[in-house]
């Protein structure tokens, strides 16, 4: 193992010591994966920029990171540009409960992703284990609709990322350094969708006068 000791680490305690180790050890594996990000970013941002949709699922602090994802695509991370439709399903928290509720919890992201996804759209499914039946299902469901599936997983293999067309796995047994580095690939995803998006368009268009009716007093009226 590194020894962080030796590297300017001020703490002796030994959890702080084996985080880092572990950080450190998986990081340099996902070095030898980074070209996968750069290709699913421009793959991603074809996709977008023509119309289409990304639908992300995960739980627990999975769940955090595909809200993440799609904050930084529907906001913007670097580049001031036109948002990006992309929809975190573990979000919609009516439909996620309604669906548990009536249909039971593995179909929350399956019955959603028959909702929302469209013949080439592409579904990302974060997961630890990548062993949650609810984004096995999600990835079931978006086969048959014809999307293209996408994983960021723990160790492989594993069941989720055998079922994607794609995967990228973190080479890592603790749940905790899986998470961290899923967050460094959402980041890099992200950047490399910015990047390789056409020249942004203005954000605004001013509207002509007569665009927008107002009545008497100054008070807006809706057009007829």
């Amino acid at each position: 193992m590194t020894d962080f000791v030796h590297e300017g680490l001020t703490d002796p305690d030994p959890r702080t010591r084996d985080h880092l180790d572990s950080l450190s050890q998986a990081l340099t594996a996902l070095r030898a994966q980074a070209a996968t990000l750069r290709e699913w970013g421009t793959t991603l941002a074809t996709l977008l920029d023509s119309g289409g949709r990304l639908l992300v699922a995960g739980n627990g602090g999975s769940a955090a990171e595909a809200q993440h994802l799609t904050s930084e695509l529907v906001g913007r991370m670097n580049a001031d540009r036109r948002p990006l439709s992309a929809i975190a399903l573990s979000a919609e928290t009516s439909s996620v409960t309604a669906i548990a509720n009536d249909f039971g919890f593995a179909e929350v992201f399956a019955r959603q992703v028959r909702a929302h996804g469209r013949p080439g759209d592409v579904l990302i499914t974060l997961s630890t284990s990548g062993r949650s039946p609810n984004l096995l299902a999600a990835c079931s469901a978006a086969r048959e609709v014809g999307m293209t599936r996408w994983a960021l997983t723990g160790p492989a293999p594993n069941s989720l990322a055998q079922r994607s067309d794609a995967s990228l796995s973190i080479d890592s047994p603790d749940p905790q350094t899986v998470q961290e580095l899923h967050l460094v690939c959402v980041h890099l995803l992200c950047a490399h969708v910015e990047a390789n998006l056409p020249a942004a368009a203005p954000l605004e268009v001013a509207l002509e006068p007569s665009a927008v009716p107002v009545a008497a007093g100054g008070v807006e009226r809706s057009a007829p």
